[in-house]
């Protein structure tokens, strides 16, 4: 009877204190989980409702359907497929050539050479300056008068460009200027790359292997996973560009930096448009949505793990 009441006992103690456990693990999660929902799933919710309503800030919400929707496929709204070739445009140009940029830096960065931990800081520097302070940078460099970026051409006796300032150069230039920023994929890129055994190396150079051999065979295939990883931040970092054409460009000339989202400001902002904006918000996170699944369901044809073979 003793032996039963203690193991009555010990249970009863073991549930007040799992409960007690689960309450003190709540109390510690409430701040993040009121601050999901105050500030990400509620705002996001309301702008749901919005996307459906004319709403201009200084009267009330009037429930108008589908009619933003319709507003912008139906091309109504001029600006809409303009915005989204505009930055389809930019992340083609942008997301390829800062992961094959990234990539290449981290493996020169990851030799054993003297003074490496210096270059790494020196490449990764701008990734943390604030944007407003790289555009303002850059609108100097890639000035067509007085720019160093001319200055340079001209040095070589190779023609001048219009740059920021021309409908042609304009994003090409804002993806060249992107490459600047790329030290926080580098470093990701670099810590993957000092995840590889050193053994497979020496495994390849006893057959023979050439660096080429190394960097195809090992190097690459190892390094999908980061890839992929870099590949899908890119891909809703470049969707999501704004501060250069805000602070570049205003996006001219002629619209041809009018990115997705500056289109988005522009309607809520200066046209003060809310519930257009709202669709246009909703129907971007849809865009992203998709080329994530997409390069999800994809990436079991290229990405490898290394014990599952490919993901």
């Amino acid at each position: 009877m003793e032996t039963i009441s203690s193991r009555s006992g010990n249970r009863l103690r073991n549930k007040r204190y799992t409960k007690r456990r689960d309450l003190y693990g709540w109390l510690f999660a409430m701040p993040a989980i009121l601050g999901l929902l105050i500030f990400t799933l509620g705002p996001m919710i309301y702008s749901l409702y919005m996307s459906f309503t004319d709403y201009t800030g200084s009267n009330s919400p009037t429930f108008t359907g589908l009619d933003n929707y319709r507003r912008m496929f139906s091309g109504e709204d001029q600006y809409f497929y303009k915005s989204l070739a505009v930055t389809f445009y930019f992340v083609i140009l942008s997301v390829p050539t800062g992961i094959i940029y990234s990539f290449l830096l981290a493996i020169l960065l990851n030799q054993n050479v003297k003074g490496k931990a210096v270059f790494r800081t020196i490449f990764y520097l701008p990734s943390i300056v604030p944007i407003i302070a790289i555009s303002f940078i850059w609108l100097w460099l890639l000035n067509p008068d007085l720019g160093l970026a001319n200055e340079l051409l001209r040095s070589l006796g190779l023609p001048g460009s219009q740059w920021i300032f021309g409908e042609k150069t304009v994003v090409p230039s804002l993806a060249l200027m992107n490459l600047w920023t790329t030290g926080g994929t580098m470093i990701i890129f670099l810590a993957g790359l000092q995840d590889i055994p050193r053994s497979l190396y020496e495994a390849i150079e006893m057959d023979g292997g050439t660096r080429l051999d190394k960097l195809r065979h090992i190097t690459i295939p190892l390094m999908t996973p980061t890839i992929f990883f870099n590949l899908i931040m890119g891909i809703i970092n470049g969707f999501q560009v704004f501060s250069q054409a805000y602070v570049m460009t205003n996006g001219g000339p002629n619209n041809a930096s009018l990115f997705y989202v500056f289109y988005l400001y522009r309607e809520a902002f200066q046209f003060s448009r809310m519930g257009s904006a709202s669709a246009i918000a909703w129907v971007l996170f849809a865009i992203i949505m998709i080329l994530t699944y997409v390069v999800f369901r994809t990436s079991n044809k290229w990405v490898y793990y290394e014990g599952d073979g490919a993901r």
